[in-house]
């Protein structure tokens, strides 16, 4: 018989909590909302009210779009229960993982990280979703630093698979590793990172839309145009291919010499290749044709590799409508 799913919670009702209860709901879990904060009864009444419409909006909305039978949504919405905060120890007795998700200022953080000092069970695993505060950060704001990590959902959490884990350095090794588990059990791809501004995602989009903006900001393209080649270029190709995979698939002296050519071209240091990139191609690690680069290819059978991968680019090609049969 097969293990009964955990009772996931998540102490904020707002728009992470209701795409964390989404996504637990949909995998079969039952979720328990905390409402954050103190209200009477009839405005706990209005923020359950709207929160449980809200998910069944979504719920519903994939279901139009073909994802499940409609029919399964009232099943989904059943393992979902709203609490006040009045109530939240009682909730939370047998809670194994809780998230929160209460607002990012450090006000909101520090009160609720006191507030579940106070009601969660002592081996609760605490993970913050925030996307601005620090692991190492918030660490300071619990009694129990030791099972506490951030666990940053990318939005509409329902819907986007990764989810970027970020311990500090006393988190325990066993809270990472069940909290990663428990989230590849529902279909989310975690990867672990070191606490830095901006995690991993953010900090790679953030130069990606500035750099957008100066491209229409200085009259090379139209945001129409720039967007297209987003679309049907880097997008396209970074969805199959992480971006250190292809600097090893095309080589990195490629980006030595480019990175150089466009950071003398336009003057901007931005453009210019890390040190890592400078000390690999100092040492012939330019990757799959030398064997090695930010991946060992030594073991691997290439031509396998690159068949598997141009098979994923033809599906996206065939999924977003742009393949095209041969003139014969």
């Amino acid at each position: 018989m097969a293990d009964t799913p955990a009772v996931v919670a998540c102490i904020g009702a707002g728009r992470m909590g209701r795409g964390i209860a989404h996504a637990f709901a949909y995998a079969g879990h039952r979720v328990r909302l905390i409402d954050a904060k103190p209200r009477d009864g009839e405005a706990f009444s209005r923020i359950a009210q709207e929160t449980m419409q809200e998910i069944r909006g979504s719920l519903e909305l994939l279901a139009g779009l073909g994802q499940f039978d409609a029919r399964h949504v009232a099943r989904m919405l059943e393992r979902i229960s709203i609490h006040p905060r009045d109530d939240a120890a009682s909730a939370l007795t047998d809670v194994r993982f809780v998230f929160e998700g209460v607002p990012e200022t450090d006000e909101a953080k520090r009160e609720a990280f006191a507030f579940a000092d106070a009601v969660l069970a002592e081996n609760a695993i605490f993970a913050s979703t925030t996307s601005t505060f620090l692991s190492t950060t918030l660490a300071g704001y619990t009694r129990r630093p030791e099972r506490f990590l951030n666990a940053h959902w990318l939005n509409p959490a329902f819907l986007m698979p990764l989810v970027e884990v970020s311990p500090h350095e006393t988190t325990a090794p066993a809270a990472v590793r069940d909290l990663n588990a428990l989230l590849e059990s529902i279909g989310k791809v975690p990867v672990v990172c070191k606490a830095a501004p901006g995690f991993i995602v953010s900090r790679i989009q953030a130069l990606a839309m500035n750099e957008a903006a100066r491209l229409v900001e200085e009259g090379v393209a139209t945001a129409e145009d720039v967007d297209k080649a987003v679309k049907y270029g880097f997008g396209m190709r970074f969805a199959v291919l992480g971006l250190l995979e292809f600097i090893d698939w095309g080589g990195g002296d490629i980006l030595y010499y480019a990175s150089r050519s466009l950071a003398a071209a336009t003057g901007q240091d931005r453009f210019r290749a890390p040190q890592v990139i400078e000390d690999n191609m100092a040492a012939g690690r330019i990757g799959m044709k030398s064997g090695e680069g930010f991946y060992d290819w030594r073991a691997r059978n290439i031509d396998a590799y690159r068949k598997a991968r141009l098979a994923d680019f033809i599906h996206m090609l065939d999924q977003r409508g742009v393949s095209r049969p041969p003139v014969v």
